[in-house]
């Protein structure tokens, strides 16, 4: 055998022969386990357990003619728990840890390489960097800041920084998931999750063998969406790119198009007319700002942003788009008269058409568990599918595809399961867009109001005569409410001003525990805040007229 050192270590094969030794560490030789392809499962099994059970890799060394190869093999493992998330996005970490602070063992399988999903990764946090650290250069480059007393000479754009420190956001938040994983006792299984059983997921590696099994006495699907393309037009995230490529340009582009004015599109759009880029938004739709948006906020948002630069071309159709040398020519032509066609160049193309739901290869259709037409996987009010042990959350289901309205699910969705009530009101879920000024809103719009003849009445103020903004020279835009004519209950809540997107919680918040307009206009708020606008708002509603205008 030789000493501890020098014999072979591992699972030795010659020809059909299999010879298994203890570690290296061991104070003396030991005669190896032996086995042959013909061996007994229990022989084989015990000669797995030797490996196992003293911590060292298999090695496997085939002996042939002239050569010797070593390939190392892993196993893969098997795994219980209560439930087994599929994606770690907002709604699906969020409910995974959720689940395991209620007492469930929670494994939560992911397939990137960081945790956060979209929204972490390549979504709502490095765009919110980046709209933030823009616009702190606009101010500067603009004058802004000169009107304000605050003179700053030799401004120079130092993109590279801009991208570092979006780029270190994003890494402590995603890092701050797993450590809260570690925290909360949840384990990430990488890989692909594959639904194999109504109780079993698989995660599959990149080359498409098995990670690990997971058997679950629920399963969570948490997957979120995609970027949906545009037919007849190539993204390669350089010259045509989407919400992806378009947070990690190398440099400014002289001139950007966006397809699409959408709030992806105008945020990102903004972004870059900020940083100096000449910006067109094409938007098949007459007006902008996406689904859901009140009309008269969308018409406001439109001229403030045509204020800073923003160029717009609604109700206008995108044909084709093809490279000419280094720029790219776009055509398009008016959605109601295709006799109406024009060329538009530019040096980057930014497709923001919307997102579609990641819901391929999981399994789905052998659950017998089908898709709609968008492929949004079916629940019901518990956000169970067909199948009772498999739950679907956020994006990859109807509803908007925001990231809070995906962790609420996934938290309510895991309190069912441990046994606790189920219950949403999506008329309560806010919006925000957040460009500069930011737009927010909940509930129903006066478009809604009419089309359901619902009797509203309507509550105004506008920042102008807000003190607080006043003295922030931020006066543009206004907080609207709409009320119900006979009992005064909050039916939706609009703004478009600044922090619009954190003075919004409030109007959810009373939505959410039914109050009238009447309930905020008497509450106290702090003086001199923005937040009083909105509280003048509810007085207009109620009583007719506001105090400050």
């Amino acid at each position: 055998m030789g000493s501890a050192s020098t014999r072979p270590r591992g699972c030795v094969v010659t020809g059909t022969s299999y010879a298994i030794y203890a570690p290296p560490t061991a104070a003396t030789a030991v005669n190896p386990l032996t086995f042959t392809e013909n061996s007994t499962k229990k022989t084989l099994q015990g000669c797995i357990k030797v490996l196992v059970s003293n911590f060292y890799p298999t090695c496997i060394k085939r002996v042939l003619p002239g050569m010797t190869a070593i390939q190392q093999r892993r196993y893969a493992s098997t795994l219980d728990a209560d439930v087994v998330v599929i994606g770690a996005g907002p709604g699906g970490y969020v409910a995974a840890i959720k689940a395991a602070q209620l007492g469930m063992k929670t494994v939560c399988v992911e397939k990137g390489p960081t945790l956060g999903g979209t929204c972490l990764n390549v979504g709502c946090i490095p765009s919110k960097s980046l709209l933030n650290n823009s616009h702190y250069y606009h101010m500067a480059h603009s004058g802004d800041l000169a009107n304000r007393g605050v003179v700053v000479s030799n401004i120079q754009l130092d993109l590279n920084k801009l991208m570092e420190q979006k780029t270190n956001v994003v890494k402590a938040l995603t890092s701050g998931i797993a450590g809260l994983f570690k925290k909360n006792k949840v384990e990430w299984v990488k890989g692909h999750g594959k639904i194999t059983g109504k109780n079993q997921v698989t995660a599959l590696k990149s080359d498409g063998s098995v990670e690990s099994t997971i058997n679950a006495k629920n399963i969570l699907i948490a997957t979120g969406s995609e970027v949906t393309p545009f037919a007849g037009i190539e993204i390669d995230e350089k010259q045509v790119v989407s919400s992806t490529g378009a947070l990690s340009l190398s440099e400014v582009p002289k001139r950007l198009i966006v397809i699409g004015a959408g709030v992806i599109g105008l945020e990102l759009g903004s972004v870059w007319q900020r940083l100096g880029s000449d910006v067109t938004a094409v938007e098949f739709m007459p007006t902008i700002g996406g689904m859901g948006i009140d009309g008269e906020v969308s018409k406001t948002m439109q001229k403030v942003l045509a204020k800073q630069g923003l160029k717009f071309k609604l109700g206008t159709k995108v044909t084709a788009a093809n490279k000419r040398g280094n720029e790219i020519v776009v055509t398009v032509e008016d959605a109601k008269d295709s006799s109406k066609k024009e060329d538009l160049a530019c040096d980057v193309l930014l497709v923001c058409v919307g997102r579609r739901p990641y819901t391929q290869n999981l399994g789905l259709e052998d659950m017998g568990i089908e898709r709609d037409e968008k492929g949004r996987i079916p629940v019901n009010n518990r956000f169970q599918t067909v199948v009772p042990s498999i739950y679907a959350i956020g994006d990859c289901i109807h509803g908007p595809m925001l990231a809070h309205k995906a962790e609420d699910e996934g938290i309510i969705t895991v309190e069912g399961i441990a046994g606790g009530a189920v219950h949403i009101d999506y008329n309560c879920v806010p919006s925000v867009i957040y460009t500069h000024p930011e737009v927010g809103w909940v509930g129903k719009t006066e478009e809604d109001l009419k089309k359901e003849g619902i009797d509203y009445k309507v509550g105004k103020f506008p920042f102008m005569a807000n003190s607080r903004a006043k003295t922030n020279l931020e006066t543009d835009g206004f907080a609207k409410v709409l009320a119900d004519s006979n009992t005064d209950k909050i039916l939706g809540v609009h703004m478009i001003g600044p922090a619009a997107g954190e003075l919004i919680n409030e109007a959810v918040l009373a939505m959410e525990y039914g109050a009238s307009a009447e309930d905020v206009a008497r509450v106290c708020h702090a003086h001199p805040t923005c937040a009083e606008a909105l509280r003048e708002a509810h007085l207009a509603a109620y009583f007719g007229k506001p105090i400050n205008f």
